[in-house]
């Protein structure tokens, strides 16, 4: 009997089964670690897109809140305006006594006439002045009898006086307060401006 030794043969192709293995695994290996780094890679390019996009949205936001402050301020001055000219409204409503009659003097007074006198004692009042003419007088005391705050005017003195080289007419005036009811203040207003 032939005996043939068939035992390097087999340590052969092991040790080739082995090294293919051994190759398979390192290429294995090689083709994992570049898949990982072509991943980590593409996730630090990700990071860095994001850290940008942060970076400019921050910047963005900063603007939009100095934005969104000076709006805030003006808002709060548009505020404080509207509360300023809310309290001029309601004081002006609510108006009375001299300073309303001499708000009233500063709205019928025609151009051309100046008021140099005005003294209250009670509910009667004297008014004194300087016109060009005798009309723009009697402009003026029709103005005070349709006015609400004033009643019985009268013209006490006219008569010419020189100022400055010019001819002017001199006035004294003599009126009462007038003493209606509201209502009938308001209707007289009305009336007036119609």
């Amino acid at each position: 009997m032939i005996r043939i030794n068939l035992l390097p043969l087999r340590t052969a192709k092991k040790q080739e089964s082995v090294a293919r293995q051994i190759v398979i695994l390192v290429s294995g290996l090689v083709l994992v670690i570049a898949i990982a780094l072509a991943l980590l890679f593409m996730q630090n390019r990700k990071i860095a897109e994001l850290k940008q996009n942060i970076a400019s949205n921050k910047a963005m936001i900063t603007q939009l809140d100095k934005k969104i402050g000076k709006i805030n301020n003006l808002t709060k001055l548009r505020d404080q305006v509207k509360n300023k000219l809310d309290i001029l409204a309601q004081l002006r409503k609510n108006k009375t006594g001299p300073a309303s009659r001499m708000s009233e003097l500063s709205d019928i007074t025609p151009g051309q006439l100046w008021l140099d006198a005005y003294r209250e004692a009670g509910v009667n009042i004297k008014i004194g002045g300087l016109a060009f003419n005798e009309e723009l007088i009697a402009q003026f005391i029709r103005a005070l009898e349709e006015s609400p705050e004033f009643e019985n005017v009268e013209l006490v003195v006219s008569e010419q006086k020189e100022v400055a080289d010019t001819k002017l007419k001199r006035f004294d005036l003599n009126a009462r307060i007038e003493t209606a009811k509201p209502a009938q203040a308001a209707d007289k207003k009305t009336k007036k401006s119609k």
